[in-house]
Order: structure tokens, then C-alpha cells, then sequence
């Protein structure tokens, strides 16, 4: 098949979540199911305090996988199965929910005040909506860096690169994750499965997405149409990016704020359950004996 070319594009658009913190929403709800499994990609970067420190406290999840990346600052984490612990600089936090877990997350900037990061949200399939819940803590000098010609450096947190493998694996959707540096006037070039989704979120510099689209600047999401590779070429301040491809489910998404099932009574089951009480199969609500 050939390169994938850009099937549509779109810059990030301001919005307010968790306790009123600023971010910039690059997929949501409105884009179901064109980036069938992935259901959520923010964009959360920011110097003043008061846009993001109120965090995102105790929360539900069920049905979906969140992936935190952070670029600049920290976020402390808790949740109902005892974990509790510090992302910082280059650190990506992989929760899978399944069948549900209640956590916070608690942002901090770095020593300018700079807060920095992503927050993807990956769908899990029918048969694995209510999998025990589990966290990872992914550390910076854990993720690989794979160094290409022409200087193209990329930073592997989910997949393989010129034959380095990221951290994380026996992942339902067989993701790939890849924070991607291309220098000024360098190409970049990808093999992902035909039968994959794929997307792009540009970070910083510019560039071109396939050799014929035009080129965007930073806080544009790409999708990828159809093909078996990509083909990124930067601008003369360079380009650097998020690529992120996955397996789609091609099931039903009933979506009701932090919860992600098939179906509507399945959606309005968890609900319920957090109603009476019964929601955790495993662990306990913070706070609570």
C-alpha cells in the first residue's frame, strides 16, 4: 500500500476539565469513531498556576486505558488500588481502569511554573471492559530512545523503532506511542500496519505530513488515512511530534463523562453501582474503611 496521506487535520481547541484546569482538546467525543480505539487526546501547558493546580481530584474510570505523558512539571497520582506516586519530566503514567478505579491527579509546575503534558485515553474492547484495573509508572530513563540518520531521534514509549522497543507492551490494541524529533530539513519515515489508526499532535516547530499536504505548526492533530507507512519531513525550525497508532475495535462506545462502555445500559449500570457503592471490584474508595 503507499505512504498515508493526511485524510484531515485540525488545531487543538481550548476547554476546561477535572477542577477547572485549562487544556487544549485535540480528540473528543465529537471524533467517535474516526480514531477507533484512541477516544481522548489533551494537551495540558501552561505557566500560570491558577490554570492548573485545582487538578483533577477523585475520579472514576471504567471500560478505557488513560496514558499520561508529561513534558514539563509533575503530577502526583493516587487511586482506590493503594498506588500512589510522582510522574515528572519525560514520565508516562499507562492506567488501565477496566472494571474501575477511582484516582486523582494532582499537577504541579516545574521551577518556572511550566506544566507540560498529554493525556491519551485508549478504548478497551468488550471483552476486556471489566479486566482487573492496574497501573504503571513509567519512568523517564526506562523509555529508549531510538536515534535515526539525519539526526531524527524518537523517543519509544509504546512499540518499535528501527528495532528499539518501548517499555510497555501486552497492550489489547497493540499501540504505539512515539514522542518523534525531526531536525530542520530531515524526513522521517515509519512502517504502521494497514489495518492500524493513526495520528499525529504536533508539539513544537512545523512541518509536512505526507508529500503532498501543506505543512502545520504545533497543536495540530493529524489523522492518517489509509497505507502502510509515514512520511514526515520538518520544516527549518524543525518538527517535533507525538505519533500514536492502534488496532481498532470497530465495537459500539456509550460514553458518559469518565466511564467508556458499549452499551447504554452497560453505562448506565456503572453509574448505578457508583451510586449504591459497588462500583470497585477491587480495592477500596480512598478515604473510605
Amino acid at each position: 500500500m503507499p505512504i498515508r496521506k493526511v485524510a484531515e487535520s485540525h488545531k487543538s481547541s481550548p476547554t476546561l476539565e477535572g477542577a477547572g484546569v485549562h487544556l487544549k482538546r485535540a480528540i473528543g467525543s465529537e471524533h467517535v469513531p474516526l480514531y477507533d480505539p484512541f477516544l481522548l487526546l489533551d494537551d495540558f501547558h501552561s505557566d500560570v498556576r491558577e490554570y492548573y493546580i485545582k487538578g483533577f481530584p477523585w475520579h472514576p474510570h471504567r471500560g478505557i486505558e488513560t496514558i499520561t505523558y508529561v513534558l514539563h512539571g509533575k503530577v502526583e497520582h493516587g487511586d482506590s488500588l493503594g498506588n500512589s506516586g510522582v510522574i515528572t519530566e519525560g514520565d508516562v503514567q499507562w492506567m488501565t481502569a477496566g472494571s474501575g478505579i477511582i484516582h486523582q491527579e494532582m499537577p504541579e509546575g516545574d521551577d518556572d511554573g511550566l506544566l507540560w503534558g498529554f493525556q491519551l485515553w485508549a478504548n478497551l474492547p468488550a471483552s476486556g471492559k471489566m479486566m482487573d484495573p492496574k497501573y504503571r509508572d513509567v519512568k523517564s530513563a526506562d523509555i529508549p530512545v531510538a536515534e535515526l540518520a539525519g539526526g531524527v531521534k524518537v523517543k519509544v514509549v509504546a512499540g518499535e523503532v528501527n528495532g528499539v522497543k518501548g517499555p510497555v507492551g501486552d497492550i489489547v490494541i497493540d499501540p504505539e506511542y512515539l514522542d518523534v524529533s525531526i531536525p530542520a530539513g530531515g524526513v522521517f519515515e515509519h512502517d504502521i500496519p494497514p489495518d492500524h489508526t493513526a495520528f499525529a499532535y504536533t508539539i513544537a516547530g512545523q512541518g509536512a505530513f505526507d508529500d503532498s499536504s501543506k505543512p502545520v505548526g504545533k497543536e495540530t492533530l493529524i489523522r492518517f488515512g489509509k497505507g502502510d507507512s509515514v512520511r514526515i519531513a520538518a520544516g527549518e525550525k524543525g518538527l517535533r511530534f507525538l505519533l500514536v497508532s492502534g488496532k481498532p475495535l470497530g465495537e459500539g462506545v456509550a460514553w458518559g463523562g469518565p466511564i467508556v462502555m458499549n452499551t447504554e445500559d452497560e453505562l448506565e449500570q456503572a453509574f448505578q453501582e457508583l451510586r449504591d457503592g459497588t462500583f470497585l471490584r477491587h480495592g477500596k474508595h480512598p478515604g473510605k474503611s
